[in-house]
């Protein structure tokens, strides 16, 4: 999951921190699971690429 096992930093990743703070760890790892799925899906449809973060998507 990717507030466990990925040590790379994004803002998916931050989101889900601050989440889990506010709503516990259980909660929040659904909902970033959940919003994981919808990037994926879009990315699927537009053939577009991950963006680790803000900036590299500015630059795109």
């Amino acid at each position: 999951m990717i507030l466990h096992r990925v040590s790379k930093w994004s803002a998916l990743k931050a989101w889900g921190t601050r989440l889990a703070k506010k709503i516990g760890a259980k909660k929040a790892t659904v909902a970033v699971a959940r919003k994981l799925s919808v990037i994926l899906h879009r990315m699927l449809r537009d053939g577009s690429e991950f963006r680790w973060s803000a900036r590299e998507a500015q630059a795109a």
